[in-house]
């Protein structure tokens, strides 16, 4: 994976809670090999019908200790590898990190971060507001000494699923630091485990942006959040968080600018190819690929598009449901609409592998929003996901044409550093607010 900037590791995170934090999710996935293992054995020897449930009950007898026992070795060996990479972990972390360590950690977080959270590993990510690839500390003080040229103009930017903050360094150029360069903007970056649910990054964003922007050591004048990918879900539902919360950063928002969000899904989150597409890219990633078909519930959040708690815990209850009788449709849309904030100019780029002329042509608002007459799409987003469009007028999130722009020729990851799409980024981001 491409990262010309790199910074040194967050305090707390370094090669031995890597090793430490590898060696437990090894652990965790030698013992979840040997459930699906015993499963598979209990439902040959129960020979159920061809169709059907597997047999959910353990092995017994001589068979059912044998597994019984691989998994107490399993977790005795688990103990010892953290007692000594807890010994080792201060030596290993004064070696320099490699410059890939962090893209390895975002994409395993991207892929089992709901795991590793969920078990406290220590390579989870935990949501920092971050500059130059260092946590900011959120108090008045401290954001001046690390931000000592602070403008009251912000622009937060927010990565996608498998990446972390560096990554908007692509190709040698970072929107942020053109914006800081070009028009004044301070750019902060927020980094985050994007293998939770949407929902909840969301609603720690919210809450995380609000004492931001409470302690910021000047007066704000402006603030805009520009997203890629996934990474627009996550500002779009901090802000119904921040609504509902009464935050007052929401009133201060002045512009949200999507890159390639799949605002309405992404059907290829099925197959799991977001992950294979973004961990192969990288020589040190791309042994990993082989994950590609455990998908966490960041990306199963993806297929369309879920904002809410609610979207995801319906979407659970239907097919749960579903299978007690007997089918189950995991693609059913359970989601609530969630409009886009009053008052905040939104703008939407896609990108289409497509070359402009073999693109089809303009159609009407209608067609659109019916996905029809529009050019393929970022080889992971489609073109109508990415600009907001739906058949339902409830979801369609009406964003005007001339808040709109279409490229050709580029891939999804082309959005973080082409000059087209910086273009009109920061032309949008130099008109004033409307309010």
């Amino acid at each position: 994976m491409p990262n010309k900037r790199f910074a040194s590791p967050e305090a707390g995170h370094g090669h031995g809670t890597d090793l430490r934090g590898i060696g437990r999710l090894t652990i965790d996935a030698i013992t979840g090999v040997a459930d699906l293992v015993e499963s598979v054995h209990a439902t040959i020897a129960a020979l159920p019908a061809p169709l059907g449930n597997p047999v959910r009950d353990p092995t017994r007898g001589i068979t059912g200790h044998v597994y019984r026992s691989v998994r107490g070795i399993t977790r005795f060996v688990g103990d010892a590898l953290d007692l000594a990479f807890a010994q080792v972990a201060p030596l290993l972390d004064r070696i320099d990190s490699l410059p890939q360590r962090d893209a390895v950690i975002a994409a395993l977080n991207g892929v089992l971060g709901d795991h590793l959270a969920a078990t406290d590993n220590p390579i989870a990510i935990h949501m920092r507001l971050r500059s130059h690839g260092q946590p900011l500390r959120l108090g008045r003080k401290a954001l001046a000494a690390a931000l000592p040229q602070a403008s009251g103009k912000i622009v937060v930017l927010v990565h996608g699923l498998c990446m972390n903050d560096l990554q908007w360094n692509w190709d040698g150029h970072d929107h942020g630091a053109a914006l800081a360069q070009d028009d004044g903007w301070t750019p902060v970056y927020l980094h985050y485990n994007s293998g939770r649910h949407i929902s909840v990054n969301g609603r720690e964003f919210a809450s995380r942006l609000e004492r931001a922007l409470r302690e910021w050591p000047v007066p704000v004048e402006r603030l805009a959040i520009v997203c890629h990918s996934m990474g627009g879900l996550v500002a779009r539902s901090a802000c119904h968080a921040a609504e509902r919360a009464g935050h007052r950063w929401l009133d201060q928002l002045d512009s949200l600018v999507f890159l390639g969000t799949p605002h309405q899904g992404a059907p290829l989150e099925r197959a799991g190819s977001w992950f294979d597409m973004l961990i192969q890219l990288s020589p040190y990633t791309a042994p990993f690929a082989r994950l590609g078909k455990i998908r966490s519930a960041g990306i199963q959040d993806l297929r369309h598009g879920n904002l809410l708690d609610s979207d995801w815990r319906k979407h659970a209850d239907r097919v749960r449901t579903d299978k007690k009788r007997g089918g189950g449709d995991e693609r059913a849309d359970t989601r609530t609409p969630v409009p886009l904030p009053q008052g905040v100019r939104s703008y939407a780029i896609a990108v289409s592998t497509d070359k402009r002329d073999s693109a089809k042509p303009a159609a009407s608002k209608n067609a659109h929003a019916a996905g029809v007459d529009l050019p393929s799409g970022d080889g992971l987003v489609p073109v109508a996901s990415a600009l907001g469009y739906h058949r339902d007028p409830a979801f369609d999130l009406r964003i005007p044409k001339s808040r709109q722009w279409v490229g050709y020729g580029l891939h999804h990851l082309d959005l973080l550093g082409d000059a087209q799409v910086y273009a009109h980024l920061r032309r949008w981001l130099k008109s004033g607010p409307d309010r």
